[in-house]
């Protein structure tokens, strides 16, 4: 489930009125902690108390100025200031204590009144009066206030905004190393999740792209390997075979024949091996065009059929053309020639003497299905599985004993997919290999 988020404008106001609102909380606290109520008219009220407090203090002080070294006069006068909470130092013209009401009074949290008791001319003493300030706790807890607001908004705006940030910034560096194992934040910041869902995004993207890069770079290299190896063995036969006809061993005119039947024979098969690499790169790497046409895929069947009978004879094998009238698609008709040539030869060349081959092509729908069974050995559950990868033979070795490529149905399924459709293997029930095809009647460009 998706946690619910804050827009950052929403963030910020919400910041700023818990600055504006906290202080506040903390300065009406303190008021009531202070005069037990929440009405800030008993403020003035208190205020003009205190001026009355001082102003008959200070009478006082001048009335008895003969007496400031008197302990009554002095018990009297501490009564009167611990009434309204006031201190007071009074000195003599020299500056020396006389009477000091509380010896260890700080004047952090108090103004001070002073003033000088003159008679007759003649300058008396110094009184200094420590008054208590009014609202001086309020204004301390809204400054106290003030700053806890800004510490929680801070750490917030850092749980928040930064640390999702500087998270998503050692991501990315991570992946530049090449570690995709990242681990993205989670914020309740909407822009922020937007950007992590991106960044989650462009992640992915960049990993397939990789893992598509790493696939490629091991199937070129398996296709480098293989396409060595496939030319390799005609080439080495084809040598051997010319240099037996320039040394003279083969002296005789049927020697001679058949040297040179199996050097056209190798030449063949490297012709065809070329070509369909030739096909198969274009299919794979460089996006061939297709040259959308009606294409009467009944024709075509019978073109590929007429075009094997030769070797099918030859192995007495009989091929049943089962295919309907309306079998028309739009399509490429050179590469879907191919793809029955392809097809049809692969089901020649493993379909034993006296076998048979049934071809079938019918209208379902919008689509145009054609099957091609024989009574082959059909395909192990390994061929099921890989028989469509480039260069693959689920013969145990790599000779070419059966003419194939191992790019027949590789080639094929391309073509078939580029015009739409689809093309798959399987196991007939009464036995052979059974292929299975489809393409859509109308395929865009």
């Amino acid at each position: 489930m998706r946690m619910r988020t804050l827009r950052i404008r929403t963030f910020t106001m919400l910041c700023f009125c818990f600055i504006l609102l906290l202080p506040w909380i903390f300065f009406i606290t303190a008021h009531y902690m202070e005069t037990k109520s929440l009405r800030f008219a008993n403020s003035q009220l208190q205020n003009e108390t205190l001026q009355k407090q001082l102003t008959g203090t200070i009478h006082l002080i001048e009335a008895g100025a003969g007496k400031w070294r008197d302990p009554n006069w002095q018990n009297q006068l501490h009564e009167e200031l611990q009434k309204a909470k006031m201190d007071v130092v009074i000195q003599s013209a020299s500056d020396l204590d006389i009477y000091r009401s509380n010896p260890e009074r700080r004047g952090a949290l108090s103004s001070t009144e002073r003033f000088s008791v003159i008679e007759d001319g003649i300058l008396l003493g110094r009184v200094t009066l420590y008054v208590p300030k009014s609202n001086t706790v309020q204004m301390i807890s809204a400054f106290a206030g003030i700053l806890l607001a800004f510490f929680v908004v801070g750490v917030e705006m850092r749980r928040f905004l930064l640390k999702p940030l500087e998270k998503m910034s050692a991501a990315a560096r991570q992946l530049a190393a090449g570690d995709w194992d990242v681990k993205l934040p989670l914020s309740r910041i909407t822009e922020i999740a937007e950007v992590r869902d991106g960044f989650e995004v462009m992640v992915k993207g960049l990993q397939q792209s990789y893992q598509k890069q790493v696939e490629l770079e091991e199937e070129r290299r398996f296709v480098i390997a293989a396409v060595a190896h496939d030319l390799r063995t005609p080439l080495f036969a084809l040598r051997g075979y010319l240099d037996g006809l320039e040394q003279g061993i083969a002296q005789t005119p049927e020697k001679i024949t058949k040297y040179v039947a199996v050097c056209k024979e190798k030449s063949a098969q490297l012709d065809r091996l070329v070509e369909e690499l030739f096909t198969f790169t274009k299919l794979e790497y460089l996006g061939t065009t297709l040259s959308n046409k009606a294409v009467d895929l009944n024709l075509i069947l019978r073109k590929s059929i007429d075009s094997l009978s030769p070797l099918a004879r030859q192995k007495h094998i009989s091929i049943s053309n089962h295919a309907a009238d309306d079998c028309v698609i739009s399509g490429d008709t050179h590469l879907l020639e191919r793809v029955m040539n392809n097809l049809l030869d692969n089901a020649v060349r493993h379909t034993p003497s006296y076998g048979e081959i049934v071809v079938q092509c019918y209208k379902d729908g919008n689509k145009i299905m054609f099957t091609i069974r024989d009574t082959g050995p059909g395909f192990s559950s390994e061929e099921l599985q890989r028989v469509f990868e480039p260069l693959y033979r689920g013969e145990a070795s790599r000779n070419r004993s059966t003419g194939g490529s191992g790019l027949g149905l590789t080639i094929s399924q391309r073509i078939v997919r580029r015009h739409g459709g689809e093309l798959a293997v399987s196991n007939h029930s009464v036995g052979g290999a059974l292929l299975t095809g489809w393409i859509p009647v109308n395929h865009p460009s």
